[in-house]
């Protein structure tokens, strides 16, 4: 979802000298753009809805559709963010190698109109890797990445969509996306979970997290995955929740908590089936991801109500087609957006 002209804009007027320029200032929010999934219960996609089988509405009041397009074309602006605290130690090599199948997939031949950047994280986020459509740039940061320090998840996705996101070109003519790769714990941020939503909000950026608890562990994490996600218009994977082979009992299994020569160097941890497994059930859900970025329909219109006075909107789309569920991005501030603070 994106404003188009939502946020405060000033174009020059042409003049013969600077002291003749006036300021145009558009305060109306002309169009809304909603990127939308649609899924049968089984979790298949949907490519042959019409827009006589949607609706949208903003705070409860029906608008009207102007465009709908089955694939939207607008380039992607992603950010791969990479837990690397002391906790990813025994998984980060795997985590590694999903994130760069990941890339490989979202950047074949997509050329310059899709861009990533890479972030890691731990008491401290790091931009590794600027916006590129190289994968093989990614590729060779991914090689230095190694984990040691602490843990603020927050302050990671506050970071990027401050330093990034919100300098990586118009809403309008992008679709903003982090990916997160994380246990989905945080000791050290400096930002609440409402903030961080808050301002992934105002981004205009869908969070995509993908859970690394391991099968066997109550992991508190996994709520606050599932609430960045869930309002911000991703959705969470939890691809380690199920058992990544039969070896429950050897503490392959482990957390992670305690450190690199824990339990989790027993029989098949980092070698052979086990690890194969769990590398495999990381790319799946990457992927996943990754296709969903790429299937997804785009809806606009022009809003009944379309003053800025920076009031936060909700979104809600229906289907009028039975079996069929849809994901969107709830909402959006009608306000000019700021870059910095």
């Amino acid at each position: 979802m994106a404003i188009v002209a939502g946020a405060v804009a000033i174009h020059a007027l042409q003049a013969a000298s600077p002291q003749a320029q006036t300021p145009t200032i558009r305060t109306t929010v002309e169009l809304v753009n909603v990127p939308v999934n649609a899924m049968k219960r089984g979790g298949q996609r949907v490519i042959d809805l019409t827009a006589e089988e949607v609706k949208v509405y903003e705070d409860g009041v029906e608008q009207k559709i102007t465009h709908f397009e089955r694939e939207s074309q607008a380039p992607l602006r992603i950010g791969l963010i990479l837990d690397t605290s002391n906790s990813a130690r025994p998984r980060l090599e795997y985590e590694k190698e999903a994130a760069q199948q990941f890339v490989d997939l979202i950047l074949a031949n997509a050329g310059p109109r899709t861009q990533v950047f890479l972030e890691t994280f731990d008491s401290s986020p790091s931009i590794v890797q600027d916006f590129t459509y190289d994968p093989d740039l990614i590729s060779s940061k991914l090689e230095e990445v190694k984990s040691g320090g602490g843990k603020a998840l927050y302050d990671a996705i506050v970071y990027a969509c401050k330093e990034k996101m919100l300098n990586a070109g118009a809403p309008e003519e992008m679709r903003r996306v982090l990916v997160v790769v994380s246990d989905g714990l945080d000791v050290e941020s400096q930002h609440t979970l409402d903030q961080t939503i808050s301002l992934a909000r105002m981004a205009e950026v869908m969070i995509y997290t993908v859970g690394t608890a391991a099968y066997g562990f109550d992991n508190p994490g996994d709520k606050m995955l599932e609430q960045l996600s869930g309002q911000t218009g991703g959705y969470p994977s939890f691809p380690l929740r199920n058992a990544p082979g039969t070896d429950l009992e050897s503490g392959s299994l482990s957390h992670g908590q305690i450190g690199s020569t824990s339990q989790n160097k027993a029989e098949g941890a980092e070698t052979g089936e086990l690890s194969a497994e769990r590398i495999g059930n990381l790319v799946g859900a990457l992927q996943v991801i990754g296709h969903d970025l790429s299937e997804q329909y785009l809806i606009s219109y022009k809003p009944i109500r379309n003053v800025l006075d920076g009031s936060y909107r909700t979104i809600t789309v229906e289907t009028t087609r039975r079996g069929v569920t849809l994901r969107w991005k709830p909402g959006y501030f009608a306000t000019a957006e700021q870059k910095k603070g």
